[in-house]
């Protein structure tokens, strides 16, 4: 695994943290683990009452989304960078996103700086973490799928749906999971 890349709960995965998340993986090494953000858990708080200088840049949904169980109360950001846009030193970007246009956003700089750069952000509240081989192990037992992540899936419109498009887009017969119950006794 590599930074940049989808990690995808399987259906088997049930603990509430993680059931039917997508997670893009911002390190992922063997000597410190792995750490992620959760794409598709928005919350009910807008990013204009926790950080309103942010909010003219939120990407759509302009909420802040929850990254994961770990230090909920950090916050992290994506940056979507312009085409063409300058690279500056509050925007890194991501390594193994196609095309390089998904970067994390040093919060403590000023939104306005980073407008040439920068067309939209996502705020996250917390992270998703792992120690070294344990997201490795994780995959080995059937809890995770591992894809290549796309520049849209980290700025999608419709976060609520990202965990079957993805799966969706992976053809037979992953595709077929994107339809899966989320309590099957109910079948």
């Amino acid at each position: 695994m590599r930074a940049g890349q989808l990690v995808v709960a399987t259906p088997v995965l049930q603990d509430p943290n993680f059931a039917r998340t997508v997670v893009l993986l911002l390190q992922a090494d063997e000597q410190d683990g792995a750490l992620g953000v959760v794409l598709n858990r928005p919350t009910g708080t807008g990013v204009d009452e926790v950080l309103p200088d942010w909010a003219p840049l939120s990407a759509t949904p302009p909420v802040v989304f929850t990254g994961g169980p770990v230090q909920p109360q950090a916050a992290l950001c994506l940056g979507h960078r312009r085409l063409g846009g300058p690279l500056t030193a509050s925007y890194a970007e991501l390594e193994g996103v196609p095309g390089g246009s998904v970067g994390t956003v040093d919060l403590d700089a000023e939104p306005s700086d980073l407008l040439p750069a920068v067309d939209r952000v996502r705020l996250f509240a917390g992270y998703s973490g792992w120690s070294p081989g344990q997201l490795e192990a994780e995959v080995e037992e059937g809890a995770w799928w591992v894809f290549d992540a796309l520049p849209a899936d980290a700025f999608d419109v419709h976060p609520e749906q990202l965990w079957a498009h993805v799966l969706r887009r992976q053809g037979p017969p992953i595709a077929f999971a994107a339809s899966y119950p989320a309590d099957p006794t109910l079948n």
